[in-house]
């Protein structure tokens, strides 16, 4: 639906007929009289269509006047919300941001890497409704539960290294992420659990986390990440402030997150590249889909461009009959 912004402006259009008033009582005074004894001589002379042309080039002057008065109005397009019914699933991604995630097994790291799948995972998921968890020593709710994918995607973006006090509370996580996820109305819920150590802080034990979540029908599945081996981890900064990294063996809890994953039903993934993430994210697909409400919002946005491209047009056919078909000879 079409508003304007100034819709008072629009009053202007009553000044067309003025013109036309004017422009009727002017052509009758415009055309040269003569006198003569008889009309039998011009009997079946019809008027000419330059004359016609004259009048209808006119009426487009008053369309191109209507046009400017319209843009200077502003016309738009309202904001509207709309609903629809579709079919999706209650998500929680919950991320481990300590400091061994700046480990350098993934390019560019752990922490990057993992920012960028779960960029890619929410991006897909257009119908589901996800909300995104941090965690260290401590967890914190980065995005609510949402089927804002934009704003999820510029929450993981923006998120850097450090926020959070240094340490891996995996428990503490997993309990900030069912707080999230509960209240959902999808039949479907599930936690994806990121992280590449143990659990060495926290005040929920992550095992007695797994059995909350049990008890409230949401899976969760887990994902350690980092490969087989060693790799280089971060272990301080020099006299320069640049981060200095040491190979040393790589270390994940990964019978604690077998564990959490086969208690809640979900399923142990162990990630040595971002290509073994895809099978978290097929899994999740085969889940349970429930009917879901979707509001939808369209902002306002100026709709002039139609009545700028007629103006210009009427205003090119004037000029060009101006100065061709209907030209004076001075």
């Amino acid at each position: 639906m079409i508003t304007f912004a100034n819709p008072n402006i629009l009053w202007l259009l009553l000044i067309l007929i003025p013109i036309v008033v004017w422009y009727v009582m002017n052509n009758k005074k415009s055309h040269a009289s003569m006198l003569v004894t008889s009309l039998s001589a011009f009997a079946g002379l019809s008027t000419s269509w330059k004359v016609w042309l004259m009048h209808i080039l006119f009426v487009f002057r008053l369309m191109a006047i209507a046009c400017l008065i319209v843009i200077i109005a502003r016309p738009q397009t309202r904001d509207s919300w709309s609903t629809s019914e579709t079919e999706g699933t209650d998500i929680v991604v919950a991320l481990d941001i300590s400091t061994s995630m700046l480990a350098q097994d993934f390019r560019p790291n752990r922490f990057e890497a993992a920012k960028d799948v779960a960029c890619q995972f929410v991006s897909g998921r257009e119908t589901d409704n996800i909300g995104f968890v941090i965690f260290a020593a401590e967890s914190f709710t980065q995005v609510p539960m949402t089927t804002d994918k934009a704003a999820i995607i510029n929450a993981i973006q923006t998120i850097e290294m450090g926020s959070l006090e240094d340490g891996t509370a995996i428990g503490d996580g997993i309990a900030t992420s069912i707080n999230r996820i509960k209240e959902g109305k999808a039949k479907s819920k599930s936690i994806i659990l990121l992280t590449d150590g143990s659990n060495n802080t926290g005040v929920v034990a992550p095992l007695t986390a797994a059995d909350i979540a049990k008890e409230k029908g949401i899976k969760i599945y887990t994902i350690g990440v980092g490969s087989n081996g060693s790799a280089l981890y971060p272990v301080g900064t020099n006299m320069y402030g640049r981060m200095e990294y040491q190979r040393l063996p790589v270390v994940i809890d990964e019978a604690t997150l077998k564990n959490i994953a086969q208690k809640t039903g979900g399923k142990y993934f162990r990630a040595t590249n971002k290509n073994v993430l895809k099978d978290v994210f097929k899994e999740i697909d085969s889940l349970e889909k429930t009917q879901m409400d979707v509001r939808n919002f369209s902002k306002t946005e100026d709709n002039y461009m139609p009545w700028a491209l007629l103006l210009l047009a009427l205003v090119a056919i004037d000029i060009l009959c101006r100065y061709t078909v209907l030209r004076r000879i001075p």
